[in-house]
């Protein structure tokens, strides 16, 4: 029975190298079959007129984004961020309740999603950068009185990481975002498998932690440096922190987590019954009502 158990962990740590392999290209690029390029028409809908704008990262690379005005400007900006596997489109909404009352808007396509250009997805690694750069573009070609940011899921977990340090922005929203990458990835892989947290994340380690040491060697980049947690605890930036207490994509766990680091400065707003971004539709108008107070506090 020992000796059949060991060649069993064997094989599960043989087969783990290739799994490893497949899980971290799975998740850090989006194919063109699948990649989504965002509706222009529905620019047309969110205020009163857009242009569609583009920058270059650090490492030249083209970003776009869609810039909306809206109809009665408050002289505020907000930037928002999408989610992985998402374009500008997937917060559209979010950009229209802030174009609504008065925000300039803009919705940029991450890296390696949408519009933008990138052939891997860094989870906050690269992308802060390319929020600064944003940041610093919306600032010298609007002018807004105050530069305001949201973001959902990796979006959320993005602006966190920007702000570390960093004081471009008066306050963001960040709307079920992860605590660190490397938590994260066990906790996703494990709701997939149906499987609970810990039990995940002792059948996992293998597999995990190669594609972790797979992507530093084969791209330079440690996955493990995606942590907002990190982040959020050495910034003076206020921090509205939103979840769900039924995300089956991202534990509420990890807001608390965040929330922890830095009390201080930090809301956090956990609302029943609601899952992974649904927030809005969850609680109906008390999300416009928190989200817009925050801002305007």
């Amino acid at each position: 029975m020992i000796a059949k158990l060991k060649w069993i962990l064997i094989a599960w740590l043989l087969a783990s190298i290739p799994l490893g392999v497949l899980l971290l290209e799975g998740s850090i690029r989006i194919y063109p079959p699948f990649r989504k390029l965002p509706d222009p028409k529905l620019a047309g809908t969110l205020g009163a007129d857009w242009r569609e704008v583009k920058i270059f990262a650090r490492d030249g690379i083209t970003l776009r984004g869609w810039l909306v005005h809206p109809r009665e400007p408050n002289g505020k900006g907000a930037i928002l961020l999408h989610g992985v596997a998402d374009t500008r489109t997937g917060i559209a909404a979010r950009g229209r309740m802030l174009a609504d009352a008065g925000y300039t808007v803009l919705l940029p396509d991450s890296r390696g999603h949408g519009a933008s250009e990138g052939d891997i997805v860094t989870f906050g690694i690269r992308e802060a950068d390319d929020v600064h750069r944003w940041a610093d573009w919306f600032n010298a070609t609007e002018h807004p009185v105050k530069l305001f940011g949201m973001g959902s899921s990796m979006g959320a977990a993005i602006l966190l990481q920007s702000i570390e340090d960093d004081g471009r922005f008066q306050a963001v929203v960040a709307e079920c975002g992860f605590a660190d990458f490397h938590d994260v990835a066990y906790d996703r892989l494990s709701s997939r498998m149906r499987l609970n947290r810990w039990l995940g994340r002792g059948l996992l380690t293998s597999a995990v932690e190669t594609g972790l040491a797979y992507g530093r060697l084969r791209y330079g980049v440690n996955w493990n440096d995606a942590s907002p947690v990190r982040a959020i605890a050495h910034t003076r930036v206020p921090v509205l922190l939103i979840h769900g207490d039924d995300d089956q994509n991202i534990p509420s766990i990890h807001s608390e987590r965040l929330h922890a680091a830095d009390p201080a400065g930090s809301e956090l707003w956990i609302v029943h019954g609601a899952g992974h971004v649904t927030i809005a539709k969850v609680a109906g108008d008390a999300f416009r009502r928190r989200v817009l107070a925050w801002f305007q506090r």
